[in-house]
């Protein structure tokens, strides 16, 4: 293994690096953006509970904001219902996009490096190819051991670059569908809370997702 590593050359360390990046981030956003954590289940009824019981106060709304990405954005908009809808929506939208912004933290990273070590591959291609040319030049096309090593490189830092991609492209997409998924939920939880408090339409806010 590690002699193929160094037959790759040394842009076989950035490809390294980029793996191990795309490993990490995976790991930290499959545990970071479990629904459980994102959007509980029932807070929505909680909340509609204490509103109800006329518990809701300070000191709840610190506790709502703080249990999870759905209570800050549910927080924002009960710290402001006093003044309207619109003034409701408008700071449920800023909470929103402050929440979505932490949620694809990262996300990023993985759709550049699924986007960069295909070239970094390619260029370990090219730089194989330059070495070939260059013992073809000095040394002629009997040497089968120089073209041998070029064309190695060339083929170890495409298929290297290649491994790292796919598998990165495939986690940023999945990843920012359920981003996706989780913001859709969290925006009908906080659209059931404006409507019970400032509509005429009757809202269930106890309906399971």
């Amino acid at each position: 293994m590690f002699e193929v590593i160094a037959a790759g050359g040394w842009l076989m360390l950035p490809i390294i690096l980029c793996s191990v990046a795309v490993l990490a981030i995976s790991a930290e956003r499959y545990w970071s953006l479990n629904p459980g954590k994102i959007a509980p289940r029932h807070l929505l009824a909680q909340v509609w509970g204490w509103i109800k019981n006329n518990e809701l106060n300070a000191e709840r709304l610190k506790e709502l904001k703080q249990s999870s990405p759905l209570g800050e954005i549910l927080s924002a908009g009960l710290s402001n219902s006093r003044y309207g809808r619109e003034i409701m929506k408008d700071s449920i939208e800023e909470a929103a996009n402050k929440v979505i912004h932490d949620l694809e933290r990262f996300i990023g990273v993985l759709g550049t490096i699924a986007a960069v070590t295909p070239l970094l591959g390619l260029l370990g291609t090219v730089f194989g190819m330059i070495e070939v040319f260059n013992a073809i030049m000095i040394k002629g096309s009997g040497n089968a051991g120089v073209l041998a090593g070029g064309i190695s490189q060339a083929l170890i830092t495409t298929a290297a670059g290649l491994c790292v991609a796919i598998p990165a492209m495939i986690l940023h997409r999945y990843f920012q569908r359920h981003i996706d998924t989780l913001v859709v939920t969290m925006e009908e939880e906080a659209i059931k809370l404006v409507d019970a408090l400032h509509s005429d339409r009757r809202v269930d806010v106890k309906t399971k997702r």
